[in-house]
């Protein structure tokens, strides 16, 4: 079995009110696909340019492995040269991606290659965030800690995007204090017996194209997968909703602190604790007997 998704809303191109009144407002999710073929980067952006660019910038490195009391909120798990890791990407599969990683500072050069685009969000010009991945490697089921709309671009390959609503939480068995469902769940074959609140989750699934733009709105849950090496930039815009602001800010100056702390008392224990609740919250909220 596999879970119920539908696929996300596709369009060549959309008018600024329309992408406004029909997806911003209502939050839905929406793939436009020729939202980048005025950029340069259209022509431009694909590996072999990001390592001549970039190839002497040392790089955060992120895997799958399971979360460890030892590591930070977010912390990398190695460090290397973009040009090696590049190569790495180009010769053969590897789990090791690149997480939010502000290259338009370390390489300006780059803000020119796009445009902040005119569609009804406010976005914020300072954040441009690229992420990298190897064929197969994957970014586990998650939403964002500052509950912010997204504008993410892919480039070079194929990537595929799978989504919840918020209001879909009760049934992803999310991890107290955290942003990610328990960690054991394979979302490429969810293990319906051990995880039986997964039946009842309805999501959203879309593959993107070099160039195609996906807008995830405020709170989402999302899990992606490169079906073949490639990357992506994140533009984000501040939460509309009152609401998710003030859960946007509880997560940056609280809980995520919160969390630091308890890893560096309680250790793996926590660790544990909170997995081992994010069971058993979510099998009570759907009255299921673990």
């Amino acid at each position: 079995m596999s879970f119920n998704l539908t696929e996300i809303n596709r369009v060549h191109s959309i008018s600024k009110e329309d992408f406004y009144s029909n997806y911003v407002k209502k939050q839905k999710p929406l793939v436009i696909e020729n939202i980048t073929e005025n950029w340069s980067a259209h022509s431009k952006w694909n590996l072999d340019y990001i390592k001549k660019i970039a190839g002497d910038k040392i790089v955060p490195l992120y895997d799958d492995r399971p979360v460890s009391y030892k590591e930070g909120f977010n912390q990398a798990h190695k460090e290397m040269k973009m040009s090696d890791y590049v190569d790495l990407l180009q010769s053969e599969p590897t789990n090791y991606r690149i997480f939010l990683y502000n290259i338009m500072k370390e390489v300006p050069e780059l803000q020119h290659d796009f445009k902040y685009p005119d569609i009804g969000l406010k976005l914020i010009k300072q954040l441009p965030m690229l992420f990298f991945g190897g064929e197969n490697s994957k970014v586990f089921m998650h939403f964002d800690i500052d509950y912010s709309n997204i504008l993410h671009f892919h480039f070079h390959g194929t990537k595929q995007c799978i989504l919840f609503e918020p209001n879909q939480s009760k049934y992803l068995y999310k991890v107290p204090h955290s942003l990610i469902s328990h960690e054991s769940i394979d979302f490429d074959n969810p293990d319906f017996d051990k995880f039986p609140a997964l039946k009842n989750a309805k999501g959203l699934i879309c593959n993107l194209k070099h160039g195609e733009m996906l807008y995830m709105p405020e709170g989402y849950w999302h899990y992606m997968k490169y079906t073949s090496p490639g990357f992506s930039m994140s533009l984000r815009a501040l939460p509309r909703s009152f609401s998710n602001l003030s859960k946007a800010l509880y997560n940056i100056f609280i809980m995520r602190n919160y969390d630091n702390m308890m890893r560096k008392i309680k250790k793996q224990d926590w660790i544990d604790y909170k997995n081992s609740e994010a069971i058993r919250k979510t099998h009570q909220k759907n009255a299921i007997k673990s």
